[in-house]
């Protein structure tokens, strides 16, 4: 049997619970595995119930660190399908900023005037974006995550939204280009 652990922040229990236990016993179900939550101290245990599959639990503690990092149960269930993956950039580390009122400015450009910026990243990268805290949060492929980690560092650093959103939208259609060339289509193969 596989028993991983996480802890999330006091304020992301109930989140992670949901109204009657709902989110729980969805996560539950959807990834074979049980969830023993510490309210207190938020540490959650999870352990698979299929011992044949370690894959569940995986899964499942990544779906509660994704709830940690501010993601609704909902979204965080973007993790049960294959190659999509959990990313999370430290704000701090990237800018070395450590006040709270230079946190507070930076998450609020990352997330802008009624939620637009965050919007639009996720519009043009393909991942969810979560700020929470002094953390960043991305849900996506790989290929979306590396566009989304490139432009949440941009905007960290202080380049202009529209530049950053640019690079985003012509990363994108480099990308839709490369997935509708067929193979016998690419250079060098024939």
């Amino acid at each position: 049997m596989s028993v991983l652990f996480a802890r999330i922040p006091d304020d992301r229990v109930g989140a992670l619970i949901g109204p009657g236990g709902s989110a729980r016993r969805q996560i539950e179900e959807r990834t074979k595995s049980h969830l023993e939550i510490d309210a207190y101290e938020g540490m959650v245990v999870v352990s698979n119930v299929d011992t044949d599959d370690p894959l569940g639990a995986l899964k499942a503690r990544d779906i509660v660190v994704a709830v940690g990092r501010g993601f609704s149960p909902h979204r965080a269930m973007r993790l049960l399908q294959d190659d999509t993956y959990l990313g999370v950039i430290d704000i701090k580390q990237v800018t070395g900023k450590q006040t709270k009122s230079a946190l507070w400015r930076i998450r609020s450009r990352l997330i802008g005037t009624a939620g637009r910026a965050r919007s639009r990243l996720e519009e043009l990268s393909g991942c969810f974006v979560s700020v929470y805290g002094s953390t960043v949060a991305l849900i996506g492929k790989e290929q979306e995550l590396e566009r989304a980690t490139q432009a949440v560092e941009l905007l960290l650093k202080g380049s202009e939204h529209s530049t950053v959103f640019h690079l985003l939208a012509r990363l994108r259609n480099e990308a839709n280009r490369a997935e509708a060339l067929e193979p016998s289509e690419l250079p060098g193969e024939e």
